[in-house]
């Protein structure tokens, strides 16, 4: 393999900042260049190593920006923390990849880009839900492959949404955001899971039913389920949405797929490993009506074998958040941290991001993971 080719902007500035991959938009580079940064983008889009990441800091770094394909462990920290460097932000709002308390032992703050990827990512559930659902995927293939012969009564039957149940694991602000689109637009019943009771999702639901009901429809109802076993007994279509740790990796697994409904929707939009994605193949060969959307996978880029082969799965090369305003905002973000810190501006403690992503940035890192930790 080729040694990976690097862009170089302002090359005069006096702070230097490496970053993984070519971002999109240009406010990000012009936060960094008004911060007087001299900014080294990667433009191959093959996943650094380990090693490379840590060829490129070499002697002299002041932050990087990173990517979650990256393996941000303990030992890359300390090569940044040795080189000088005081800060380090994921292009995600997930940081599983990265080892926070490895780079806390190292004083580097670590960075995040949440606030910019919850309607994006939720309108994705969305679109995999019903792709799956409707067999959307299945029909186009038929469609262009000139198998089409005319109208059937039969013909690519799938499930209606409206009127049933949807259920999501991890009701934090993506799972909540899509549990409102699914319950406001297909009058859809809600049965949740999460360690903590979302009041404002229950109260949303209930003001919800109250104002359709006013209009002579029927009325709908929220419940926080016991059980992960609870919620997938009752749900017409699954969304996850939790992060990804020891205790949620293989969170579903061939005994929870065996406890949902044998023409039920899975559909994943988290992190890969969260599903058991071998016994995954086995449960969608076993059970054609059982459909599921994927836009993460347990080894990406590869899937387990057997996936690809399966009508009932429609997959998706994790891009949930790749919408141009998401993913410009992702880069300010990101931008943001590292010239904040190298400043020496505080942690931002406004209600929402949104200021930093037009007109003049607030001059505060917009989210660090560990700022208590650190002091910060």
């Amino acid at each position: 393999m080729a040694p990976a080719e690097w862009n170089v902007y302002n090359p005069d500035g006096d702070r230097r900042v490496v970053v993984t991959k070519r971002l999109p938009g240009d406010r990000w580079l012009n936060l960094l260049t008004d911060a007087n940064c001299r900014v080294e983008v990667c433009s191959s889009d093959d996943v650094l190593t380990t090693g490379e990441i840590a060829d490129r800091i070499g002697e002299k770094c002041d932050a990087v920006i990173g990517q979650l394909t990256e393996d941000w462990n303990a030992g890359l920290f300390a090569a940044l923390a040795a080189a000088g460097g005081t800060a380090y932000s994921n292009y995600a709002v997930g940081y599983n990849n990265v080892d926070v308390a490895g780079a806390t032992a190292a004083g580097i703050p670590v960075g995040n880009t949440p606030g910019v990827l919850t309607e994006t990512t939720a309108e994705m559930a969305v679109t995999l839900t019903f792709a799956a659902g409707r067999r959307v995927v299945e029909a186009d293939r038929f469609m262009r492959t000139g198998r089409y012969r005319g109208w059937l009564p039969t013909l690519f039957m799938g499930q209606r949404f409206y009127g049933g149940t949807i259920g999501i694991i991890g009701a934090g602000r993506i799972g909540s955001a899509y549990a409102r689109m699914m319950v406001e637009g297909h009058k859809m019943n809600l049965v949740y899971f999460d360690l903590h009771r979302n009041e404002d999702l229950e109260q949303y639901v209930s003001e919800y039913s109250e104002f359709i009901v006013a209009r002579g429809e029927s009325p709908l109802s929220c419940r926080r389920a016991e059980t992960i076993e609870d919620l997938l007994g009752a749900a017409d279509v699954v969304s996850v949405h939790t992060v990804l740790n020891e205790s949620t990796r293989h969170l579903i697994n061939a005994d929870r797929l065996s406890a949902m409904k044998p023409d039920a929707i899975l559909v994943n939009t988290s992190r890969g490993p969260v599903i058991d994605e071998s016994a995954l193949v086995d449960h969608c060969r076993t059970h054609p009506d059982f459909k599921v959307g994927l836009d993460v996978f347990e080894d990406e880029p590869a899937m387990k074998p057997g996936l690809a082969s399966l009508d009932n799965v429609t997959v998706v090369p994790h891009i949930a958040s790749a919408t141009s305003w998401t993913r410009q905002g992702m880069a300010t973000l990101a931008a943001a941290n590292v010239a904040a810190i190298l400043q020496g501006f505080p942690v931002w403690g406004g209600p929402d991001i949104l200021p930093f992503l037009d007109g003049v940035a607030p001059q505060a890192a917009p989210s660090i993971v560990n700022a208590a930790d650190l002091g910060l």
